[in-house]
C-alpha cells in the first residue's frame, strides 16, 4: 500500500503545478478519445524515442493500458472484472483524467529519462479537464490504477540476461547476416500477463530435417523469399516490407477501429486493453518456444543445406532473404504468434470477422487493405515468408499460439460482471 499511496500522491503533486494554464481555451474544443489520445502518446515513448523493438513494445503497451482499463472500468462502477484492481471512484470522476494519470504513471515509470516530454503531455491533457473535485478523484484512480500495474511489473525477469541456444550442427539456430545479432532471450522468461506459464502452449516442435513437410517449407521460403526472386509478385513484395516495418501498423489500425466503431472510452479501454494483454502474452510463449526449438534460420538452413540430410532440398551459399533476419530463432514466428492474439482478440470483441480496415507503412510507403481480421492474419502468415524470414511452419504455429492465448484471456480475464 505504501508504493500506492507514494505513486499517487507523486502524480497528485505534479498535477498542481501543470493542470491549470489554459483550460478554459483547451475546453472550447471538442474532446478526442483519450484512450487514443494516450495510447498516441505511448507510440511516440515506447518507438519513436525508446525504439523498443516489437518484443519489447508488447510488455510496454500492456501495462499502459492495462492501467488505463482497470481506471476507466472502476469509474464506470465495475462493469467489467478488472485486471488487477478497481480503485475506488468516490463518486463522479473525471474518466479523462483518470486515462491521463494512468498512462502517464506508467510511462514515467518506464522511461525516467523521457520525463520531462511526458509531464508536458499530461499537463496538456489535464489543462483540458476542468478544475474541481471530479479532476482530482480522476487522477487519483488513475495514479493508484498506474501505480498497481508498475507494482506488479517490478522484478517480472524483464531485460534478463538470457542468451539464445547456439550450435553449428544442422538444423540449430545461430546468429546470421548481416549483423549476426542476438537479441530477446529474455522475453521468452518474462513474467506473462495473464498466463500461469510462458510455456502453457508448448508445440510440438518444427518438422524433422529428413521430412517431406521440411522439404516443401524449405523449397518454397527458398523460391519466393530470396532478395533476387522471379516469382515473388510486386504485391507480395510489398506486403512483406509492410508487416515487417517495425512502427507496426497494428497500432493505427487499433485506433482506426476505435473511431470507424465509435467506441466508448471504456469500451476502447477494455478492446486496447485486450489486444495488448493477448499480443503480450502470445509474444513471450513464441520467445519461449524459440527457446526450446533454437531452430535455424531459413538463411542459414539454404546456405548449408548439403549437411540437413535430407535429398529434396539443395543449398545455395549466396542466397539472401528480401528481409533483414531478426536476431532469434525460427520456430515460432513472432509476428503471427503477436498477429494471431491481436486479430482473435478484436474478432471476439466485436463478435464479428467482416470489420474493414488499413494501416499505412512508411517502410513499405503504402496502405494495405483489409476485409476483416482473419483476412490480415492469412497475409502476415505469408508475408513472412514471402520476405524470406520465417518457414511455414514457424508461421502457421506461431498463428495457432496466439489464438490459444486469446482463448484463455477470453475465459479468464476482462468478462462482464453483469
Amino acid at each position: 500500500m505504501s508504493v500506492l499511496r507514494k505513486a499517487v500522491g507523486a502524480v497528485v503533486a505534479f498535477v498542481v503545478v501543470a493542470g491549470a494554464p489554459g483550460a478554459s481555451a483547451a475546453e472550447a474544443r471538442a474532446p478526442e478519445n483519450a484512450v487514443i489520445v494516450w495510447d498516441r502518446n505511448a507510440e511516440t515513448a515506447i518507438w519513436e524515442v525508446a525504439r523498443q523493438q516489437p518484443q519489447v513494445q508488447a510488455r510496454s503497451f500492456a501495462m499502459v493500458h492495462g492501467a488505463v482499463y482497470d481506471a476507466v472500468n472502476a469509474i464506470a462502477g465495475s462493469p467489467y472484472e478488472p485486471y488487477l484492481v478497481a480503485p475506488k471512484a468516490g463518486g463522479s470522476a473525471s474518466t479523462e483524467a483518470a486515462v491521463a494519470s494512468a498512462a502517464f504513471g506508467v510511462l514515467r515509470a518506464l522511461f525516467p529519462e523521457q520525463r520531462e516530454r511526458l509531464e508536458a503531455q499530461y499537463g496538456e491533457s489535464l489543462a483540458a479537464v476542468p478544475d474541481g473535485a471530479a479532476k482530482r478523484r480522476g487522477i487519483a484512480v488513475g495514479a493508484r490504477a498506474a501505480a498497481a500495474m508498475v507494482a506488479a511489473r517490478r522484478d517480472d525477469g524483464a531485460f534478463g540476461d538470457q542468451t539464445w541456444p547456439t550450435g553449428t550442427e544442422p538444423g540449430r539456430w545461430r546468429p546470421t547476416p548481416p549483423g549476426f545479432g542476438s537479441d530477446g532471450a529474455w522475453v521468452g522468461e518474462l513474467k506473462p500477463f495473464m498466463l500461469p506459464r510462458p510455456s502453457m502452449f508448448r508445440t510440438s516442435g518444427p518438422p524433422a530435417l529428413t521430412s517431406e513437410q521440411y522439404a516443401r517449407d524449405f523449397n518454397e521460403v527458398k523460391a519466393v523469399g530470396g532478395k533476387d526472386s522471379t516469382l515473388r509478385t510486386a504485391d507480395q513484395t510489398e506486403a512483406a516490407i509492410w508487416w515487417h516495418d517495425r512502427h507496426l501498423a497494428e497500432w493505427e489500425i487499433k485506433r482506426q477501429l476505435a473511431t470507424t466503431q465509435r467506441l466508448s472510452t471504456l469500451r476502447t479501454a477494455r478492446m486496447f486493453a485486450m489486444v495488448g494483454m493477448a499480443e503480450a502474452d502470445a509474444t513471450i510463449a513464441c520467445y519461449n518456444e524459440k527457446a526450446r526449438w533454437a531452430f535455424w534460420r531459413p538463411v542459414t538452413a539454404i546456405r548449408e543445406a548439403d549437411g540437413d540430410g535430407n535429398p529434396e532440398t539443395a543449398a545455395d551459399p549466396g542466397w539472401t532473404p528480401l528481409l533483414v533476419t531478426p536476431p532469434h530463432p525460427d520456430y515460432t514466428s513472432g509476428h503471427t504468434c503477436f498477429s494471431g492474439a491481436g486479430m482473435s482478440a478484436l474478432t471476439h470483441f466485436f463478435g464479428r470477422d467482416d470489420i474493414a480496415f488499413s494501416g499505412f507503412s512508411h517502410d513499405a510507403g503504402t496502405t494495405r487493405h483489409f476485409r476483416g481480421f482473419s483476412h490480415a492474419l492469412a497475409e502476415v502468415t505469408e508475408a513472412r515468408i514471402w520476405g524470406g524470414i520465417h518457414t511455414r511452419a514457424a508461421d502457421v504455429a506461431g498463428a495457432k499460439i496466439g489464438r490459444q492465448v486469446t482463448a484463455y484471456m477470453v475465459k479468464h480475464h476482462f468478462r462482464p460482471r453483469r
